[in-house]
């Protein structure tokens, strides 16, 4: 009976060994250390503040309410903050991947001129920078400081990602690229109609990448801006209903019995990371196609 047993389990377990378990415990470790934080934060912004301040509130809510979110839907300051990221987004991750990708073809070319030189030079800015205080000086001087424009033209060029792209079209036949000469296309054009479509993997997991970035970005509105409605960005105005002591909603009622300031940065923060959760699984599967034919030549 046992030998039946053990014949019909399925061949992968059969061949698995004491490390394939241990390595499995020890992968389910690490992914619920990582799912957890979301499941502890999502509990709370679902819980009743003052059941919630008296601890013990670890999977799932004890008493039930949306007043959390509620008074984050009715926050002014919250819309702007969010429409001025989706904003950035867009534009900054669509205008950076263009940039850079415009970049790092140019960079795939081996007939480029002193390609070693630019090559070097790309690297140098990797290791080595100026420094915050002279980057301050150079943002306010060029008449950036506290304007929407310096979330997008300082980020308009990444060294990484154009390493990344420029891989990824060195990867492609040279076939390509010399009969598009022959039939008389530019490089702009061979860019555009033949580089870009064939390389749609490493120009979503670059995107990917500037999305994410741009999206949990607060740093630039910290020290670039004043923090004013029309420059404020979500994470920024997040970081400041975490910190702040007391939170003052602008609703009244039965509502503000049921919330407390932690309880409402719970709600704002699942608020933040819904965009995220909608798009990552869409671009998700290019992400370990992209990075490896993006690493597969330089």
């Amino acid at each position: 009976m046992a030998k039946y047993i053990t014949s019909r389990r399925p061949k992968k377990l059969r061949g698995m060994k004491a490390f394939d378990y241990v390595n499995y415990i020890f992968l389910a470790l690490c992914v619920l250390i990582m799912i957890y934080p979301f499941v502890f934060v999502l509990a709370g912004s679902f819980s009743d503040g003052n059941d919630y301040m008296g601890g013990g509130v670890w999977l799932v809510p004890r008493v039930w309410t949306l007043a959390n979110y509620q008074v984050i839907v009715s926050d002014n300051m919250l819309w702007i903050a969010y429409k001025n990221t989706i904003i950035r987004t867009a534009a900054g991750s669509l205008l950076s991947l263009s940039f850079t990708s415009l970049v790092a073809y140019a960079m795939s070319r081996r007939e480029l001129k002193f390609r070693r030189f630019f090559q070097a030079a790309n690297l140098f800015t990797m290791f080595f920078g100026g420094g915050l205080i002279p980057y301050f000086v150079l943002i306010n001087f060029l008449g950036l400081f506290d304007t929407f424009w310096v979330y997008i033209i300082p980020a308009l060029y990444s060294v990484y990602n154009m390493i990344i792209l420029s891989g990824g079209y060195s990867a492609l036949s040279e076939e390509l690229h010399d009969s598009a000469v022959i039939d008389g296309a530019g490089e702009l054009r061979i860019w555009i109609s033949i580089y870009m479509p064939l390389s749609k993997a490493v120009h979503a997991t670059v995107l990917l990448w500037l999305m994410v970035g741009n999206w949990n970005a607060y740093y630039s509105t910290m020290i670039y801006t004043r923090g004013g409605e029309n420059v404020i960005l979500l994470q920024y105005y997040l970081m400041g209903v975490i910190n702040k002591a007391s939170y003052t909603p602008s609703v009244g009622g039965e509502i503000l019995e049921k919330v407390t300031s932690k309880t409402v940065s719970y709600a704002a923060i699942i608020v933040a990371i819904l965009p995220v959760l909608f798009v990552y699984p869409f671009l998700s599967k290019y992400f370990t196609k992209g990075v490896t034919v993006g690493s597969l030549k330089g």
